[in-house]
């Protein structure tokens, strides 16, 4: 049995927690604030419940692999899932409305043609083939597998089978995300689509590498996924899980170091000079974090390192509304208003412009008693994607113009809103950071194949024998299911050593 530290209890740090526990080992998490669940946190305030991180969930099937491997009890034994349906409701430009259902791909096309226009389903349908393709390609090396000792591979080889395009007496093959939309889609309302779920993870689709055509098809092919009373309910069994399998959570500790004994990690030291030995640590920290508590370079020369801009990602800024008046029937659970000029808000979101234009906003309204106090309420959370570095002033006259900007696109989705609004609350990375004790907030996406490399995470292991990377940081990257994935090969790694191939 070895003793295992794990830095912070973020979901992947806890699904590593977890399966280590049951392999037998001894296993001490190390929080440096007061509660669990990294960035899916909750805000409460006179009856109603708000997600302040992710609000909806894909790839379910990550999560009830952790349970299954764990513990006898299944996932939707502790928490409620429910699928989304529609899975969203978009609001184009031009004012066109699309409902589009859940994990249907006939659906989805039947839905596109009737409200776009006959042929614009085909031409979504034909791209989702493709981008299984991509899936197929990548799921392996960039989910169930560690990161591969020749990484170039996946860096260099474009996974995702672009059509070819033609222009005067040249062909190419699309690059980025924003080619496969413009050559291969067309519409621009079917490029909005497209690019909104690169968006939502804060990549601009200008820079993004065709294979992120996977993120949308992730969606479409498993769904989309509320759990009831909030995706902080998930991170509550997550850790329910790990306390069952007798992990010891220690909160309000602060690891100042990662002790170094014989040229493997030894243990850690928190502030105040207590120190715990351990075999292994896994940290789920920041890069930046890692560095600084590590005497130890951490990066061979061939390693996948940070990219420099990573501390300064776009991130989410969050308006929580609670509404008087009941939430209509058949309201979507999800609604996207896209941005009426898409250079503009890519401009924007990427720091090359700063007056903010009209944003693509997201407005998620689940219907979950547990989030009002009665059925004469409603709790909403608008959200849109901001560019990275925003100086907030303090008297909060920046973040009450972005909330109002918010808010009057978000009508859209909820008639009447302004006049609905009982009280407001906002949230920007400034607010993450201080929740959550970390230095940057921005979005964390999941990797990606292509691109030169520069959409891959670090690997789980690192230069220091002993000790491991997890979480959103490091790979496979960003997102709910991406965390999960990086416990189940942290875990791997530590259980079956050199000989682990990835995750069955």
């Amino acid at each position: 049995m070895a003793r295992i530290a794990v830095i912070g209890a973020g979901m992947g740090a806890m699904a590593a927690a977890a399966r280590l526990a049951v392999a037998g080992h001894r296993v001490a998490v190390y929080e440096r604030t007061e509660t669990y669940g990294g960035g899916v946190r909750r805000f409460e305030r006179d009856g109603f419940a708000f997600d302040t991180g992710p609000g909806l969930l894909t790839l379910p099937a990550v999560y009830r692999d952790l349970f299954v491997k764990t513990g006898r009890e299944p996932l939707e034994d502790v928490v409620e899932l429910v699928q989304v349906d529609p899975s969203s409701w978009h609001v184009f430009a031009d004012g066109t409305e699309v409902s589009l259902p859940n994990a249907s791909r006939a659906g989805v096309v039947s839905a596109l043609d009737e409200a776009l226009g006959a042929g614009a389903g085909d031409r979504w349908g034909d791209f989702l083939v493709r981008a299984r393709e991509a899936w197929d390609r990548t799921r392996r090396p960039l989910l169930e597998e560690p990161l591969w000792p020749n990484w170039s591979v996946l860096a260099d080889r474009e996974p995702y089978p672009s059509v070819p395009h033609k222009k005067l007496l040249r062909t190419r093959r699309a690059r980025t995300l924003a080619e496969v939309g413009a050559w291969e889609l067309r519409d621009p309302r079917l490029v909005a689509l497209l690019e909104s779920h690169a968006l939502a993870y804060g990549l601009d689709p200008r820079k993004a590498p065709a294979s992120a055509a996977v993120l949308p098809y992730m969606e479409h092919a498993f769904g989309t996924w509320y759990v009831r009373g909030g995706i902080r309910e998930l991170a509550r069994a997550v850790y329910e899980r790990c306390v069952a399998r007798r992990v010891e959570f220690h909160f309000g500790a602060d690891v100042v170091r990662v002790r170094e004994k014989d040229g493997r990690a030894a243990g850690v030291e928190l502030r105040g000079g207590t120190i715990h030995d351990a075999d292994h640590v896994v940290a789920g920290v920041e890069p930046d974090d890692l560095d600084r508590i590590t005497e130890h370079p951490l990066y061979g020369e061939r390693d996948v390192r940070p990219d420099a801009l990573d501390s300064f990602r776009p991130g989410r800024f969050r308006v929580l509304l609670a509404l008087r008046g009941p939430r209509e029937p058949g309201a979507a659970h999800r609604t996207v208003v896209h941005a009426p000029d898409r250079t503009a808000e890519l401009d924007f979101v990427s720091g090359i412009t700063e007056e903010p234009p009209q944003l693509t906003v997201t407005v998620l309204r689940p219907d979950d008693p547990a989030l009002r106090p009665d059925a004469e309420h409603e709790a909403v959370v608008v959200s849109a994607v901001l560019p990275p570095g925003v100086e907030w002033d303090e008297d909060g006259v920046l973040g009450a113009r972005f909330a109002d900007l918010l808010v009057e696109r978000a009508e859209a989705a909820v008639p009447g809103l302004r006049e609905r609004v009982l009280w407001r609350e906002t949230r920007d990375d400034d607010d993450t950071d201080e929740e959550t004790n970390s230095m940057f907030g921005g979005l964390q996406p999941p990797a990606l194949a292509a691109g030169g490399g520069r959409f891959l995470r670090p690997s789980n292991t690192t230069a220091l024998p002993g000790l491991y990377r997890v979480g959103g940081w490091s790979h496979p990257g960003g997102g709910l299911p991406h965390a999960g994935m990086s416990g189940a090969l942290v875990a791997g790694l530590i259980v079956e050593g050199q000989e682990f191939r990835g995750s069955q």
